[in-house]
C-alpha cells in the first residue's frame, strides 16, 4: 500500500553510520544528549500509527524517514518528535479528517525536495498549532529562520519548499542580486565526504524559533578542500555540536577534518557554505 500524502525526496544525505545518526537525532531533540543507542520511532500523522526509520536528511529542517512499505517521506524533525509522545495518537486521530481534507490543496503546491532546500530548527513546540505563522520574512527563504504555520501542512514543509507566503514580491530584487553574486563565485562542490582544513574565525548563535535557546554555530575562514582535489572555499560554518565541543576549539585554531560540505547560507549571515558532520578532527600545531 502506498500513501498519497508522502513527500518523496529527490536527493538527500544518507545517515548509514549509527554514530552519525545518533548525533543527528540528538541535535533534533529526538534522543537525549547521553543516549548511546537508537530507539524505535513512530509516524502518527494522517491517521497512521506505525514504526518508521530515520535514514537521512535533506537539511536540518527536513528529516527523511522510511515506512514499512518502503516509501520515503520528508518530515519536520520537531513534528516527528511530537509524534513520539504517547498522548499524540489520540490527538492525531481526531485531526486526521482535517489533514486528509487539505491534502489535495497542499500536494498541488509542494515542490519536489531538492538539495537546494535549506531551512533549520532544533527542538519542538508543545503543540504544532502554536508554530507562529507571521515570522519575520525579511530574510532570504534559503535561511533556517522560518516556520510553516499553515493549516493543511502537518509535517511543516510547505513553506520550506514553496517559500514564505507573504512579502514575496518585495524580496524579488534582493534575491536577484544574491543570485548574481553567487554566479560570479560559484564553486563546484564535490559529493560525499572530503578532507578539509579550516581556521576557526568566530563562535556565534543564530535564532531558533522552535526552541527557547539559540543554535550555537562556528564560522570558519580559509576553508580549503585538500582531497581529492584542492579547492579554496573561503568561509563556511557548522553546528557547534557535541562532537565538535569535545575538541575545545578556540578562535584562531587551525584544524583538519573529514566532512561533507554543501551550499547552505547561515541564517542572517553572508556565509554561503555549511560543513556537515565533521569527523577525525585534529588541531594543527
Amino acid at each position: 500500500m502506498t500513501y498519497a500524502f508522502m513527500i518523496e525526496p529527490q536527493d538527500f544525505i544518507t545517515l548509514d553510520n549509527e554514530d552519525e545518526l545518533i548525533e543527528k537525532c540528538q541535535e533534533w531533540g529526538l534522543l537525549s544528549g547521553k543516549a548511546t543507542k537508537l530507539k524505535t520511532f513512530y509516524y502518527k500523522g494522517n491517521g497512521l500509527n506505525m514504526p518508521c526509520t530515520i535514514i537521512g536528511y535533506v537539511d536540518h529542517m527536513a528529516a527523511v524517514i522510511q515506512l514499512d512499505n518502503g516509501q520515503k517521506h520528508c518530515i519536520h524533525p520537531s513534528y516527528l518528535k511530537e509524534m513520539q509522545a504517547s498522548s499524540y495518537s489520540a490527538r492525531s486521530v481526531s485531526n486526521a479528517g482535517s489533514d486528509r481534507s487539505t491534502e489535495s490543496s497542499t500536494s498541488d503546491t509542494i515542490a519536489p525536495v531538492s538539495a537546494d532546500v535549506t531551512p533549520t530548527p532544533e527542538d519542538t513546540l508543545d503543540n504544532p498549532d502554536e508554530i507562529p505563522a507571521n515570522l519575520d520574512d525579511s530574510d532570504d527563504t534559503d535561511t533556517d529562520d522560518f516556520s510553516s504555520g499553515m493549516k493543511g501542512d502537518p509535517d511543516g514543509l510547505v513553506e520550506a519548499y514553496v517559500g514564505p507566503q507573504s512579502g514575496a514580491s518585495g524580496e524579488a530584487k534582493p534575491k536577484a542580486k544574491t543570485a548574481s553574486k553567487a554566479k560570479t563565485v560559484k564553486i563546484d562542490l564535490p559529493e560525499g565526504k572530503v578532507k578539509m582544513s579550516a581556521v576557526v574565525k568566530e563562535f556565534t548563535t543564530v535564532p531558533n524559533h522552535f526552541s527557547d535557546n539559540d543554535d550555537e554555530v562556528i564560522i570558519y575562514e580559509a576553508v580549503t578542500i585538500t582531497e581529492p582535489d584542492v579547492i579554496d572555499v573561503g568561509e563556511a560554518w557548522s553546528s557547534h555540536s557535541a562532537t565538535v565541543k569535545k575538541q575545545e576549539l578556540e578562535v584562531g585554531d587551525v584544524i583538519t577534518f573529514e566532512a561533507k560540505i554543501i551550499k547552505k547560507k547561515l541564517t542572517r549571515n553572508p556565509v554561503p557554505y555549511k560543513i556537515n558532520n565533521p569527523s577525525k578532527i585534529q588541531k594543527e600545531g
